[in-house]
């Protein structure tokens, strides 16, 4: 705590809390502490400065302020919420504010997949193992949507008695983010076989190394996990929303794999099909979050939509770095969608800019002239530009999301929130 913030505050509660005799006392504190007259120096003032008669309290600059309506006063509370302001203001890593919990994440993950069958368990974890962990994006998120949203905890509690609740309140929270990786690993083994892909997270993918009956199993006890771990939070609003996920998680995959003609020209399609196979996961995640935490439905919704447009504004970009990134970079197959006839926003902006694209898209890219073809018209096209600025739209909504979360002067909360936003810029800049 900075001298200008205590000297301020000391000077605030005598002042407002006793009357005349406050003043009295505010003034002697004033003009005796060498901390007052630096505070003075600093601000251009004399250090011997009279009080007024009359004493206020008001609220400015920084939520819930006191201050001694006197000009010196004024200018003192002034600087004290710029110091704090500053100070809750500095950049902080979000991957690094929680790198504590994602490390007991982490570690907790290997421990929950294991399997009797030493087959399975090496199935099971082999997307566990460090270095094979991925970027850990949604646990990170889910932890800093939880601080985002911690209510404040009573002062007058004893330090351990306080320490045990806040560990209580965390555990939770812990467990969702186990659960919503679980669930992600698990739909990235399915869609592996699906898509025959054969690298992943810079890695072989699972199916190349045991196969894809193997893999297919390893993903359903993957799920089978996550929902003894759900079931034990014995939350059945946060069980209704992740089986949800889950759920979209199918129908996103059924909507890629069975499209028409039309489906594989339409925007919404292709934006309702991105909703369910990415962003639902993370949106409902969210939302169970402030569940747990006891949040009005507003709140919680707001949770959502957060994750909701996140996840749209992740996957619009990962779309562009399909056609943008290279095979290093990604951790995978560039040109993957395309090359396996998935029709995505880039390539549909251009069929809106070049009608003659249609007949390319309509006839497959199981020939690879076809591939070229498209590639051609997309670069003459605006279709990765505008799938950028729709990905901006996204982000934009989800930084909205967060800047109407209940207010809170809570320093840990403030910075997790804006960790939020710093995410959400990362997701939309980001080259891998």
């Amino acid at each position: 705590m900075s001298w200008r913030w205590a000297l301020a505050r000391r000077v605030a509660a005598l002042a407002a809390g006793t009357g005349a005799g406050g003043a009295a006392q505010a003034q002697r504190l004033l003009t005796t502490s060498s901390a007052a007259g630096a505070g003075a120096a600093l601000l251009g003032r004399q250090q011997h400065l009279p009080l007024p008669s009359q004493i206020r309290s008001k609220v400015v600059g920084c939520r819930g302020a006191a201050f001694v309506s006197s000009r010196w006063l004024h200018d003192a509370q002034y600087q004290v919420c710029q110091d704090a302001d500053s100070r809750s203001q500095e950049h902080r890593d979000p991957f690094e504010l929680v790198a504590d919990d994602l490390s007991l994440v982490a570690d907790r993950l290997r421990s929950m997949v294991a399997a009797e069958v030493p087959k399975l368990a090496s199935a099971a974890e082999y997307f566990f193992k460090v270095g094979a962990e991925g970027k850990k994006f949604r646990p990170t998120v889910l932890l800093l949507m939880a601080s985002a949203l911690r209510f404040p905890l009573s002062e007058s509690a004893e330090g351990g008695v306080l320490s045990m609740l806040a560990d209580k309140l965390r555990a939770p929270h812990l467990n969702i983010a186990e659960i919503t990786e679980m669930i992600h690993v698990a739909s990235l083994l399915h869609d592996d076989v699906l898509d025959d892909a054969d690298t992943r997270r810079g890695v072989s993918s699972l199916n190349l190394v045991m196969g894809n009956k193997l893999s297919v199993l390893a993903g359903d006890f993957l799920l089978s996990r996550a929902c003894v771990a759900l079931a034990a939070l014995g939350n059945t609003e946060v069980v209704s929303l992740m089986a949800t996920a889950v759920e979209h998680l199918v129908t996103g995959e059924t909507m890629q794999i069975s499209t028409s003609r039309e489906q594989r020209r339409s925007m919404e399609y292709y934006l309702q099909k991105t909703y369910y196979k990415t962003a639902s996961l993370i949106s409902n995640s969210c939302k169970a979050v402030a569940v747990l935490a006891g949040h009005t439905a507003d709140v919680s919704m707001l949770a959502y939509e957060y994750g909701r447009n996140l996840g749209l504004a992740f996957q619009l970009i990962d779309d562009v770095l399909d056609f943008t990134g290279t095979s290093a970079s990604l951790g995978k197959g560039s040109l993957s969608d395309i090359r396996h006839g998935i029709i995505t926003a880039p390539i549909l902006y251009a069929m809106e800019e070049f009608p003659e694209l249609h007949e390319v898209v309509d006839s497959g890219f199981d020939n690879p002239a076809n591939v070229e073809l498209a590639l051609d018209y997309l670069q003459k096209s605006r279709g990765i530009e505008r799938t950028k600025e729709l990905a901006r739209e996204h982000a934009n909504r989800a930084i909205k999301a967060i800047e109407a979360l209940p207010d809170s002067d809570d320093e840990d909360v403030l910075t997790s929130r804006r960790a939020l936003i710093d995410i959400t810029e990362r997701v939309i800049t980001r080259t891998k």
